[in-house]
């Protein structure tokens, strides 16, 4: 299950890290066995990649010095920030430098009059909120991670967060970014302004997973903290009732902050980890919250209410307060981790589906996983239908991690025939590179292919991710004839 490559320390990667060196200094370049092994994985940590060069940034100018002498020597570069994605996306290159960005942590004083902040990479997500508090703004993208995860990662996957229903992702939430280009040429992407004329390149870059190049500095659109926040905790003995609150409350023309949903497992797992107080015995929960003006949000909140109930809810609880708001999120957010009580290991997946189907989706997601002897547990974005089941497994039973790891593939794939998509925020990364083409046809894969050669035609940022069977930058497009080195190489896999 685990795949595992050692660096390929090469006289043209063992000359390059002398050159950078005395580039970027000594003390920020790694190549010890020991020390360039902690960054081998992110937080997928079923694919290992041991790189040959691990360079601490702590400036724009390293990264732009680190970009250039790679490009130069024809040495590929992954670009990294916290490490906590959760699809390879940060997985390194065996032969190639890997650029630790979480140093570049410099967070520029808030703008409050046009509500946006500047930062760099490497600035944890919450430090945003926190920054903006004081001026009663806030960041609106708010992943589970929100504690460790960088603004650059987000970025670069295009994180979304409980509170994306209604107020979109990150790609949402960007103004202006700084980029480093892979031949080393530094260059603006939008700016400080709301709208910019011509090409969404910025909108290009954010989600691109690292492919496009490396982003040294952002703008980030603040939104304004909301008159008022009411929160709701309601259970339900059947997951069929919980799923249809949630298309009951869109059909009413109400836009929730967010609506989370928690299978059984994923209740039990959050119980036993931070004991939240979830409804006892119930089979599924929804968190739902409505932000806004005062008046709006308590006409809506009741509105709401009667829907779960009209819906089978047998337990109601409002937050009176904001400490037990906190405890209401404080067992969705820590979920993921939680479910490592109730199981030796676990993948984490990420796909969407149309929220109308998510009743016979989880059922047909049961049925998979009882025919593999295997359980899921479910916690996600019920509101905009971004699941993220968790195939649980044990490594110690023979063959059980290759059961788990191909259930939580078919999950994907049951995405995308009803409708749906293989990521929502996760992005592609190594792990799924080989499922796009069970959602896009070769004509698409080959026209996004024409954007990232645009950017990248050496094709040295990220290689191997994202792609199926990536294609040389000066291929033409087309049916391919005879096998692709890449492929021959057993990198890619035609389909």
């Amino acid at each position: 299950m685990t795949a595992i490559a050692e660096p390929a320390v090469s006289h043209r990667t063992a000359a390059l890290a002398d050159r950078l060196r005395t580039a970027v200094g000594t003390e920020r370049v790694l190549t010890d066995r020991t020390q360039v092994r902690t960054y081998e994985c992110d937080g997928l940590a079923n694919f290992k990649v041991t790189p040959a060069i691990v360079v601490l940034a702590e400036s724009r100018q390293h990264v732009v010095d680190t970009v250039r002498l790679c490009a130069e020597a024809g040495v590929p570069f992954v670009a990294r920030g916290s490490g906590t994605g959760l699809s390879g996306g940060a997985l390194p290159s065996a032969d190639g430098v890997l650029l630790v960005l979480s140093r570049l942590r410099a967070l520029s004083p808030v703008d409050a009059d046009n509500r946006q902040v500047t930062v760099e990479p490497g600035v944890i997500n919450l430090w945003v909120t926190r920054d903006a508090a004081p001026y009663d703004l806030a960041y609106a993208p708010d992943p589970s991670s929100q504690l460790v995860c960088s603004i650059g990662g987000n970025v670069a996957e295009n994180a979304g967060g409980a509170h994306c229903l209604k107020y979109g992702f990150t790609v949402n939430h960007v103004l202006g970014a700084e980029v480093v280009l892979p031949d080393g040429e530094v260059v603006h992407l939008g700016g400080r302004a709301p709208e910019h004329p011509g090409y969404d390149l910025l909108g290009a870059f954010i989600g691109s997973e690292g492919t496009l190049g490396v982003a040294t500095e952002l703008t980030l659109r603040l939104i304004r903290v909301p008159e008022a926040v009411q929160t709701m905790l309601v259970g339900y003995s059947s997951v069929e009732d919980a799923a249809g609150t949630v298309s009951d409350i869109i059909a009413a023309g109400i836009l929730p902050a967010a609506v989370e949903m928690m299978d059984a497992l994923a209740i039990e797992a959050a119980e036993a980890a931070v004991s939240c107080g979830y409804p006892a015995g119930a089979v599924a929960v929804l968190v739902i919250e409505l932000d806004g003006p005062q008046v709006e949000v308590e006409a809506q909140f009741k509105q709401v209410e009667d829907i779960a109930r009209a819906r089978n809810a047998f337990e109601t609880r409002i937050a009176p307060d904001d400490a037990e708001r906190a405890l209401m999120w404080k067992g969705r957010k820590s979920a993921f981790a939680a479910v490592g009580r109730i199981s030796p290991s676990y993948f984490v997946q990420d796909g969407v589906i149309p929220r109308t189907k998510l009743p016979e989706v989880l059922a047909e997601m049961k049925r998979m996983a009882d025919e593999k002897g295997l359980r899921v547990a479910n916690v996600f974005h019920a509101g905009d239908g971004n699941l993220h089941p968790l195939v649980l497994f044990d490594d110690a039973v023979e063959g059980q991690a290759h059961e788990a790891e191909e259930l939580a593939g078919d999950i994907l794939e049951l995405c995308v025939t009803s409708g749906g998509s293989i990521t929502g925020e996760h992005g592609v990364g190594s792990e799924k590179r080989m499922k796009m083409a069970k959602q896009f046809t070769a004509e698409d894969l080959d026209t996004m292919q024409l954007l990232r050669c645009a950017f990248d035609p050496d094709g040295i940022a990220n290689p191997g991710k994202v792609f199926p069977t990536p294609r040389l930058c000066g291929e033409r497009p087309g049916v391919r004839k005879g096998e692709h080195p890449v492929q021959a190489a057993g990198l890619g896999e035609v389909f």
